[in-house]
């Protein structure tokens, strides 16, 4: 399924991002190299001597490193937020997965649905031909009139009509289905009929704390992790940074000696860097980052009541969808009772055939 397949990407970005995040803890080692040809000035401050090569060649490489040191929590936010949306993304993929299931068996049974009725149809189809060739057989004898020839001619060919459109009802639903399963539009095996289906039993009772594993709860939930440690994010900014860089290389004009120790060159440094004035730019981000925590939390909290909206829903819906089936399995009995009596009464000349 494309839908999962997407889900599972994004879990991978997500798991990327947090690499990324964690790698900051660590020092970052290079290397940098480069020859140059260059002219030097003739009329700069430093006057060359006369006889001099204004013209030379310089070679240089070094080994450098450098690291942040995060001495106020800033990586370590950025690292639980980035970690608080791998767990999020991967309870979305979750989602997508049991929403395609439930998809795909709604769908099949849709499907069963249909070939139900396809069958009542043409049943009902040969059953109007045979009453059609009765009432031809009749007319010629003439025991009914052309009227009810009509009328049966016209029942006939009213089911017919119905046939072509649930035929069309159940390629849709076999290409629906396909799509869902990632396959190009074909058609779909039957196992059993849609009266051999057993609706499963939902157990009595059931316990709240059950809502906790569903994926969208749980989602929420670590988004709104990540949110709160956002906040933490932005207010580091307030804070300096302090960094350590080292470099070891050589520096020479001629390759000869590129290596040797005289061309050597390093250099060790400390650097502190922090705001004074920002004008309320650190402030807007810290809001910012407050108030995507607030509406983080307004949805936790709106997923939550959903859910016990949904559940609810569920739950009566299978009580009441049982109910409404038997009370139509009743009628079909009575109908077919009905029907029957009105074809005896047919047959004995008490009724016309409008009432059968």
């Amino acid at each position: 399924n494309r839908d999962i397949q997407a889900a599972a990407a994004r879990v991978d970005q997500f798991i990327g991002v947090l690499q990324t995040t964690r790698a900051q803890f660590y020092p970052r080692i290079g290397y940098n190299a480069d020859v140059s040809r260059n002219r030097a000035t003739e009329r700069g401050l430093v006057i060359l001597p006369p006889g001099t090569d204004p013209y030379y060649s310089l070679y240089r490489g070094a080994l450098n490193a450098s690291w942040q040191i995060d001495l106020f929590g800033r990586i370590r936010r950025q690292s639980e937020a980035a970690q608080a949306q791998v767990f999020a993304s991967e309870q979305g993929r979750r989602g997508v997965i049991l929403s395609v299931v439930t998809s795909v068996a709604a769908s099949y049974i849709v499907l069963r649905s249909l070939d139900r009725q396809l069958e009542s149809v043409r049943a009902s189809a040969r059953n109007y031909a045979d009453t059609l060739r009765l009432f031809e057989l009749r007319y010629q004898g003439g025991v009914v009139s052309q009227v009810e020839l009509s009328q049966a001619l016209s029942q006939y060919e009213l089911a017919l009509a119905a046939i072509p459109s649930i035929e069309q009802q159940i390629v849709a639903q076999e290409n629906l289905i396909s799509i869902l399963l990632g396959r190009n539009p074909t058609s779909i095996p039957r196992g059993n009929t849609i009266d051999e289906l057993v609706a499963p039993v939902v157990p009595p009772d059931l316990p709240s704390t059950l809502l906790v594993a569903r994926p969208d709860i749980v989602q929420a939930e670590h988004n709104l992790v990540a949110a709160n440690a956002n906040i933490g994010v932005a207010r580091s900014f307030y804070y300096p940074t302090i960094t350590l860089t080292g470099l070891l290389g050589s520096v020479s004009t001629a390759f000869g000696n590129f290596l040797t120790g005289p061309a050597s060159t390093w250099t060790v440094a400390a650097g502190l860097a922090g705001p004074i004035f920002t004008f309320g730019a650190i402030e807007g981000q810290v809001k910012t980052a407050e108030a995507a925590q607030q509406e983080a939390l307004a949805f936790y909290q709106a997923i939550i009541l959903n859910a016990f909206r949904e559940t609810n829903d569920a739950l009566i819906g299978a009580v009441k969808r049982r109910e409404e089936a038997e009370a139509l399995a009743k009628r079909v009995q009575a109908l077919q009772e009905y029907a029957r009596l009105a074809r005896l009464k047919f047959d004995n000349g008490y009724a016309d055939y409008i009432e059968v």
